[in-house]
């Protein structure tokens, strides 16, 4: 690998490129709870776009394996390294290129952050609504995961934010798709192809976003049930009441303890009403009219109230956003407690009940612990697993999964497959989509050199 070395350096300078023990640990994984660390050749970090077109076009000629990295937040092993290939990590190109506030467009570099671009936005008067629960999350890693959040179900996911892209293809070429326009009917449309594809298709170097204006005011109703089923078969009645709330959770009765503990909050619910509920609804309204706001908040405890609710709470605005903040902070109580995996499936809304349903009865069987939390909103549910031994975890996963697809849904809901989820994603993948994804991936591809072993596995064909 030193004639590799060598062309990085003279792509990027000598000081960014990393190699042997000046790899930092953080580069060698991400958030996966089940991917081991893994120290690539050499760790790059480009400056720009002409820098990241050099480091492809010498990947390319040689052959050697890229990952693309933003944050390291992802959950899924997305920028997992492999061990004869090189990481393309983003941390130098974190410039906001361009704030528009008349086209409400915001163009950024990919390693900007969410807490980069939300602290740009907000003496604007805008923001970015896309919240998937870690603001170190970089933009480039959120565009390769098509990630998500609580507020989803008011704004829809990063694909409906992102109106235009520059990426470099596999052999150094740069290639812009869309632009800071909001429709078109021009051709295929490359941008909504590119986003979501986890690095597999291109590198990322700027992305033009859609952005809103930001809401001033703001309410958190949390409605205690006494069963999980009940919270599931309430979220229909709210959507379609017309409060658009922008944010709409369960959580279940042992993940609300432990983010409640952790975060050592008291939200004054009364201790009857904790021994009786088995899991919680939390609904956020936000708008710009108090008046209007309250009008809502009324309306949806008086149908909270008709639905089943044990009682409806309108948290203090401090008690309200520290809630927000533990449920977004979920995942590391859960890995904090010793869970072992994950579960980000996404199925339709009305669908939500039978498979939590059936999840519990799987839980039992399997001997496991599962607790969940969940954008019951959009139909995203989170599981966090507890079952040490590997090899039932996975038959476990596996029937929780294929419960998911048999029910209209998918395995990734907003994770993203990257190299952890494989396994699962192909086994229950229809053969003639994956057949496609193939072909495509060979068009952007030939070499096979882009996110290797993530996404489509190592069983695609090159020639």
């Amino acid at each position: 690998m030193t004639d590799v070395l060598e062309q990085l350096r003279k792509a990027v300078g000598d000081p960014f490129v990393l190699s042997g023990s000046q790899v930092h640990a953080d580069y060698t994984h991400d958030e996966a709870m089940t991917a081991r660390p893994v120290t690539p050749v050499a760790v790059v970090r480009p400056a720009s776009t002409a820098e990241v077109a050099d480091i492809l076009r010498t990947a390319s000629q040689m052959r050697v394996p890229v990952v693309a990295r933003g944050s390291g937040t992802g959950l899924s092993g997305g920028c997992l390294p492999v061990s004869d290939g090189i990481v393309i990590a983003f941390d130098r190109m974190r410039t906001i290129k361009e704030i528009d506030p008349e086209n409400q467009v915001a163009v950024v570099e990919p390693g900007v952050t969410l807490e980069d671009l939300d602290r740009a936005l907000a003496p604007r008067g805008l923001v970015y609504p896309v919240s998937p629960g870690e603001v170190s999350a970089s933009l480039g890693g959120n565009v390769a995961t098509n990630a998500g959040g609580m507020r989803a179900v008011r704004y829809g996911v990063t694909r409906q934010h992102v109106l235009g892209l520059e990426v470099v293809l596999a052999d150094g070429t740069v290639m812009r798709t869309g632009g800071k326009f909001v429709k078109s009917s021009s051709g295929y449309d490359l941008t909504q192809l590119l986003v979501g594809s986890e690095g597999t298709l291109a590198v990322t170097t700027e992305i033009t976003l859609k952005v809103h204006p930001r809401l001033i005011e703001s309410v958190t109703i949390l409605a205690p049930f006494a069963t999980l089923a009940e919270v599931a078969r309430a979220v229909p009645p709210i959507v379609n009441s017309g409060v658009d709330p922008s944010i709409l959770e369960y959580i279940d009765v042992l993940a609300m303890g432990g983010i409640t503990a952790s975060a050592g909050l008291d939200l004054g619910i009364p201790e009857e009403i904790k021994a009786a509920a088995l899991a919680y609804l939390v609904v956020v309204l936000d708008g710009m009219h108090a008046d209007r706001l309250e009008e809502d908040v009324a309306a949806l405890g008086t149908l909270l109230s008709t639905i089943g609710a044990l009682d409806v709470f309108v948290l203090p605005s401090g008690a309200g956003a520290a809630l927000i903040s533990a449920r977004e902070r979920a995942f590391f109580v859960s890995k904090a407690a010793g869970a072992d995996d994950i579960v980000d499936a996404v199925l339709p809304r009305a669908g939500i009940p039978a498979y939590l349903a059936r999840v519990a009865d799987l839980a039992d069987r399997y001997g496991a612990l599962i607790t969940g939390c969940g954008h019951v909103g959009d139909g995203n549910v989170h599981l966090s697993v507890f079952l040490p031994d590997v090899e039932r975890r996975h038959a476990l996963l596996d029937e929780i999964y294929e419960t998911a697809i048999a029910a209209g849904g998918a395995v990734s809901g907003e994770h993203g497959i990257g190299t952890e989820k494989v396994s699962y994603f192909l086994d229950t993948a229809d053969a003639v989509n994956l057949d496609l994804m193939r072909s495509i991936k060979r068009v952007f591809d030939p070499l096979g050199i882009l996110g290797p072993g993530r996404l489509l596995g190592t069983g695609w064909a090159t020639s």
